[in-house]
């Protein structure tokens, strides 16, 4: 008791001149000879022994003000188009990055592609993976095409070690596949668990930043689509990236969730090939290629991912119920979104959807975030349950509110050059503000969603409920 009682007590004493530390008072530092400069430091914490940062203190941090400059950071490219987009414009320098997505969605197949192109253009790579050994690492390389790339390969899982090996390699870009097989053996707990990712990803993001070295870490997802792990991983990183797509569909789609270097919600399309992931340079019209004859229920939705403008397919089926509670199915949308635009059918448009079952799709594995997309899915709706087709040749978007009416969206422009270029004559959209005009393409504008469907589908009366 008495001894730790000391240690609370226990007083320093700082020389003012030469900042030389004494543990009591005296009139002259021995230090550098100076005298009444020995000052007594306050503590700078309080609270029990060994509980509170005491009266030890720490260096300096530098400051700047806000009127300081600094060049933009260096970024380096992959030569991957798609890729390079979703990163903001490239690798940059003393980052950290997290990738997650799907087991078997292709996460391995587009870092080790990226790691070849980047170890291309000059950088010094190392990939380490905790959960294949190098000689499965070589064998993927073969099959892609990727043997003669200058890149180093390790399967390793302690984190002492690995950081270790990146200090004396110094290389420019380290990849970690995945931070879940990571373990630190300061961390008392499995390799996997919430202490030991929070732990890796701390020790390794730190790490990247004081060597001046990128991070590129792989994050599994749980079911519902999160890196699994604490959320804590996502606020330590620079930029967060998705890798999504369907297993029957031979599309993947890299977005970009979190970025500090470039726009959030920025996507990447990628193809799956026998000899790995190929990119889309025209995902829009790769993704209306298999568009058939006019149907009904089907509408093309011109949405905006990030700053990239793009044409998708919504796909609606409308029928009868066998069952006493009517079934709802969304595909690549937000279910509850689905159902506030059935309510306004109903509500504001005299269009019931009681005792059928409404099957919703976005084609091509895509999913849609986009809240103009609102126009687009009632269009498909009403047109499945009128078994009435839209026109083919026209696009459509709009932001719809709870009481019926049409709001604007932003990069209108951009969505309508998208669909002219694509040779879309026409467009659906909400009436707008100032006024936006794209040479060879028409513009049908409405107020509200019951203008919207008495101007496509016909005045609706008693009869047709």
């Amino acid at each position: 008791m008495g001894q730790n009682g000391n240690m609370a007590k226990q007083k320093l004493f700082t020389c003012t001149e030469c900042g030389a530390s004494h543990t009591k008072w005296s009139g002259q530092c021995d230090a550098c000879n100076g005298w009444n400069c020995i000052q007594e430091d306050k503590p700078l914490g309080t609270g029990p022994a060994k509980k509170s940062l005491g009266g030890m203190r720490g260096a300096m941090i530098p400051l700047t003000d806000l009127a300081a400059t600094e060049a933009p950071p260096p970024r380096t490219l992959s030569g991957v188009a798609e890729l390079d987009r979703v990163l903001g414009g490239g690798l940059v320098k003393a980052s950290a990055l997290l990738v997650g997505g799907d087991p078997g969605i292709g996460k391995s197949t587009l870092l080790l592609q990226a790691a070849a192109r980047f170890a291309r253009n000059g950088l010094k790579v190392i990939y380490i993976s905790g959960e294949e050994s190098a000689g499965q690492i070589q064998m993927r390389a073969q099959r892609l095409g990727l043997t003669q790339s200058p890149v180093k390969l390790a399967s390793a899982t302690n984190l002492r070690d690995i950081l270790t090996t990146l200090e004396a390699e110094k290389p420019d870009l380290a990849i970690i596949d995945s931070i879940q097989t990571m373990w630190a053996d300061n961390v008392d707990s499995a390799p996997g668990s919430v202490s030991q990712v929070r732990a890796s990803a701390h020790e390794l993001t730190t790490f990247a930043k004081t060597h001046d070295m990128s991070v590129i870490m792989v994050g599994h997802v749980t079911k519902d689509g999160s890196i699994a792990g604490p959320r804590v991983v996502e606020h330590m990183v620079d930029t967060v990236l998705y890798f999504e797509g369907e297993r029957g569909h031979q599309f993947r789609i890299l977005r970009s969730v979190k970025n500090r270097f470039g726009p959030a919600d920025e996507i990447g399309v990628f193809e799956m090939t026998g000899k790995g992931l190929a990119e889309v340079k025209n995902p829009s019209a790769l993704f209306l290629s298999d568009r058939g004859p006019p149907a009904a229920g089907s509408v093309v939705f011109a949405g905006v991912e990030g700053t990239r403008p793009m044409l998708t397919e919504i796909q609606a089926l409308v029928a009868p119920s066998p069952h006493s509670q009517s079934k709802r199915s969304v595909v690549g949308l937000d279910a509850g979104r689905l159902g506030m635009i059935l309510a306004v059918l109903e509500s504001r448009c005299g269009v019931p959807f009681t005792g059928l079952d409404v099957y919703l799709n976005v084609a091509g594995g895509m999913k849609i975030n986009d809240p103009a997309a609102d126009l687009a899915v009632a269009a498909a709706l009403v047109s499945a349950r009128e078994d009435a087709p839209l026109p083919p040749e026209a696009v459509v978007f709009g932001e719809l509110s709870l009481s019926g009416a049409l709001r604007p969206v932003v990069q209108t422009e951009n969505r309508l050059k998208e669909a002219q270029k694509l040779g879309f004559t026409s467009a659906i959209t909400p009436q707008q503000t100032k006024k936006v005009a794209v040479a060879g393409l028409t513009l049908r504008q409405s107020q509200d969603l019951a203008t919207f469907v008495a101007d496509i589908f016909g005045e609706r009366g008693p009869e047709s409920n």
